[in-house]
């Protein structure tokens, strides 16, 4: 065997971590990788709520708390996939990260309701967590009811019902609608420069630069926006160094429809887990992974999710680009995934880094907004690339479509239904979701 051969096999061994000088590098690239997609989930609830940007809220200190919980338990729960703990953890690399998926189900629990409406969230977010655990020893068993054609409008639909949110951001914010200063020529402007530099930068580079365009295209934003007056230090003075996150902060509240909800979220959820898992394997290791590592990696998921909801942050899920960041390096190191969660939770005790998260104006986070919900539209077109479209297929997608992205955009056509009913059917997601899944299982295959 020569030292090619030998270097190969130390790169695909999850047990390996290379010296201190390149492991923290790696460490970082894959907070970088994430970073951003990790915090906008709580800048969407908080927002939808009407505490977040540009609110003038005296509950505006808790969208820093979120930002807080976010960058701490996404560390906590990749430390229990890296390092695990009796079944739970697939001793893998795998980044979690704060999961877009549930958004969509949170955006109507949390509607103009305030701070108190995350009491129900984080209800939520704990039985969810926890069914999400449950599933572990089932996951092999539930895949059939979640072929590419479910899992592929799934998420088609989580990018298409986010993006409103992207074009609201990039105009101005919510706050600003109904004033002339809402889709001025200047909140545009600094948008769209956030989406031209992520585009240049993602096609014309290669590796950690080309992973990072997102990131790239914000500090662009930022800058930008600095020089043109509309950035705001002022909450920054008042954030601590230093603070640990506190149980219950918004209280907890259960609830039909958050409890229902996240667990119905947490049957995809649980099924992208999968699909991660086996991305890191076979792009790290050129294997396929194992069913201990797929059962270790689900309870992680619930577990790590479970865990968040106590302090109030969101649900956890692995993260895909940093599956591609492996496979790009060739670097199978669970301890070099290790560092960048450990980096996670010391920024997670540090409040003025959320604080310093908040000055970026809304208008720069919208701009990588829209590139970001496009990116995850076009992740679901993929998935659906692998459906046969016969009659069959494209019948159940086009009704599951149409009753989830009808109800997401005319929800007063459902006034006079049931309040908790109301919640899971203005998601869109869950009513196109579970119509998807019933018509795939009775609907017979054509020859």
């Amino acid at each position: 065997m020569n030292d090619k051969d030998e270097l190969t096999i130390r790169l695909r061994n999850p047990d390996y971590t290379p010296p201190m000088s390149q492991a923290i590098p790696l460490g970082l690239q894959h907070l970088l990788a994430m970073f951003v997609s990790n915090i906008t989930p709580a800048i969407i609830v908080a927002g939808a709520a009407g505490f977040g940007y540009g609110s003038n809220s005296p509950d505006f200190h808790n969208l820093i708390y979120m930002i807080q919980v976010s960058m701490l338990f996404a560390g906590v729960a990749t430390l229990f996939q890296t390092i695990g703990f009796g079944p739970v953890g697939a001793r893998l690399p795998i980044v979690q990260g704060t999961s877009f998926a549930f958004v969509p189900i949170m955006i109507p629990i949390v509607a103009g309701k305030g701070v108190d409406a995350m009491a129900v969230v984080t209800g939520g977010v704990m039985v969810g967590g926890l069914f999400h655990a449950c599933l572990a020893p089932l996951i092999g068993k539930i895949r059939f009811a979640l072929p590419p054609l479910v899992t592929g409008l799934v998420v088609t639909l989580i990018g298409l019902s986010l993006i409103k949110v992207g074009i609201q951001y990039s105009a101005g914010g919510v706050p600003a609608i109904g004033t002339e200063e809402y889709g001025s020529m200047l909140n545009w402007g600094v948008a769209l420069l956030v989406v031209a530099v992520t585009l240049a930068i993602k096609f014309t580079t290669r590796g950690m630069t080309s992973i990072s365009a997102i990131l790239i295209g914000m500090l662009v934003g930022y800058a930008a926006a600095w020089m043109l007056g509309m950035v705001s230090f002022k909450n920054l003075g008042t954030a601590s160094y230093f603070a640990v996150p506190n149980p219950f902060h918004f209280g907890v509240e259960f609830t039909v429809a958050s409890v229902v909800g996240f667990c119905l979220m947490s049957f995809i959820s649980a099924i992208e887990t999968v699909g991660d898992v086996s991305g890191v394997t076979k792009g790290g290791a050129d294997r396929e992974a194992t069913s201990d590592e797929i059962k270790g990696a689900t309870f992680a998921d619930g577990l790590g999710s479970a865990v968040a909801g106590i302090f109030g942050a969101l649900p956890n899920t692995s993260f895909s680009q940093n599956v591609g960041l492996i496979a790009l390096t060739g670097m199978m190191s669970r301890g070099v995934v290790t560092i960048c969660a450990i980096f996670l939770i010391l920024a997670g005790f540090v409040p003025k880094i959320g604080a310093l998260i908040t000055t970026i104006p809304i208008e720069v986070l919208g701009g990588s907004i829209l590139v970001m919900f496009g990116m995850i539209v076009s992740a679901g077109i993929s998935m659906l690339s692998e459906v046969k479209w016969n009659r069959r297929n494209m019948v159940i997608f086009a009704i599951s479509l149409s009753l989830g992205l009808g109800l997401q955009q005319e929800p007063g056509a459902l006034q006079h239904v049931n309040d908790t009913v109301k919640i899971f059917l203005t998601s869109g997601l869950l009513p196109a979701a579970f119509l998807a899944i019933i018509l795939n299982l009775i609907i017979p295959q054509e020859d």
